[in-house]
């Protein structure tokens, strides 16, 4: 049946390999990752990694063994130097492995703060693979003072979790709000007081100017003019997709790895799945930063690897763990006009997103009933009452039979 190689040991090219197995394809398989360990899960980095609460070993997806007897090559700590379409290999350094399907499985990189503006500093981290856990871990320390750049959900959570073991947390945003970019205004205000709550300063409408210090970062100075002390910084401004294999390929790219609907790229021997992909959705074209995404997108491609010729259709869903609170995500609320929102007790809380009446998303916060509903309903294309919704008497079980 062929060489299948993916480059990418995370969650979308663990599922990948899996998946092909389980499902009988019988070649031969490589995995190729650039870290030296096998894939791991990567949300609890920036929460029960990075509290203390799971072990190394917990986070791995599969015990190192699985690959081995699954007859699977487990490359770790490799590093692919280029991909050569037309010969259909991949080079390793000196070695050149031959490939009948190619599996791009790369992910995403973590944007940096320019060196000219203190990037460069020691004790400035990013919160994206386990070398960047590890590396910060010890400056988690009561009492210690840190800079959180960014106020998407990576910053928040790990806000949160500097917050919880009592450090002094300060995060800068520089836009007008907190989540500006992926929640409604609602939502921003749900978890800015619930960070005030926990002794977290957020300053909104504030961005870094630079860091400061010799060597290693001692302080900061803000766009408003205020400098403050601190002693490390966790940079959380976004991620962006790696395609530079791709692009020296010479495949298309088109905000990731463009793929059609069945996951294969420009070149018909070349897959793409997770993090690093865009797909056909909808009336566009979109690219997922989930853990969901990645497992569902990289197993509808090692389906249509053996040729079951099945268009991936993503039904969107996130979530993050803040402090007491978990989040749900449901769908995409791009092009919204109206947000409802649902009450319950304490901090149980949901907002339903709307266009012409129609459901797009929900974010349900310590509610997985609100959560469970809304997905189903998302995902059959219904729609929900909005002035049901908006009654916290009101019992929105009904509305999947409707």
């Amino acid at each position: 049946m062929g060489q299948v190689i993916v480059i990418g040991a995370g969650q979308a090219g663990a599922s990948c390999v899996a998946k092909l197995r389980n499902s009988g394809f019988e070649g031969d398989i490589t995995l190729i990752g650039d870290e030296p360990v096998p894939p791991y899960q990567r949300p609890p980095l920036s929460k029960a990694y990075l509290m203390g609460e799971m072990t190394r070993e917990r986070l791995f997806l599969r015990p190192e063994s699985f690959y081995s007897e699954q007859g699977i090559a487990l490359r770790t700590g490799a590093l692919v130097a280029a991909i050569d379409p037309s010969a259909q290999t991949v080079s390793l350094g000196d070695e050149v492995l031959r490939y009948d399907d190619l599996v791009l499985a790369t992910g995403s990189e973590p944007r940096r703060l320019p060196a000219a503006i203190g990037g460069d500093l020691g004790n400035v981290f990013v919160v994206r693979d386990l070398s960047d856990a590890d590396a910060m871990a010890p400056h988690f320390k009561a009492g210690a003072k840190v800079l959180i750049i960014g106020g998407g959900y990576i910053g928040l959570e790990a806000a949160a979790v500097a917050a919880k073991l009592g450090l002094r947390v300060t995060l800068v945003e520089m836009a007008d709000r907190i989540l500006q970019r992926v929640a409604a205004p609602q939502t921003s205000d749900y978890f800015r007081e619930l960070h005030n709550r926990h002794g977290v300063e957020i300053c909104e409408g504030v961005g870094l100017d630079r860091l400061l210090g010799e060597g290693s970062v001692s302080g900061a100075r803000l766009t408003d003019g205020r400098e403050i002390d601190i002693d490390f910084a966790i940079v959380g401004v976004g991620i962006s997709p790696a395609t530079a294999l791709a692009e020296a390929a010479n495949l298309e790219t088109d905000n990731g790895i463009r793929t059609d609907a069945f996951g294969r790229t420009s070149d018909p021997h070349i897959w793409a799945a997770g993090d690093c992909a865009s797909f056909p959705w909808r009336s566009g074209r979109i690219r997922l930063e989930s853990v969901p995404n990645a497992i569902d997108q990289a197993e509808a491609v090692a389906a249509n690897i053996m040729g079951a010729g099945a268009e991936y259709v993503a039904t969107p869903w996130f979530w993050s763990d803040q402090y007491d609170v978990k989040l749900q995500i449901a769908g995409l609320n791009t092009g919204y006009d109206t947000v409802v929102t649902r009450r319950g007790e304490g901090q149980t809380a949901s907002f339903w997103y709307y266009r012409d009446g129609m459901l797009l998303a929900v974010d349900a916060m310590n509610d997985p009933r609100a959560y469970m509903i809304g997905k189903r309903l998302i995902e059959s294309g219904k729609t929900a009452d909005p002035a049901l919704v908006g009654d916290p008497a009101a019992d929105l079980k009904p509305l999947l039979k409707a």
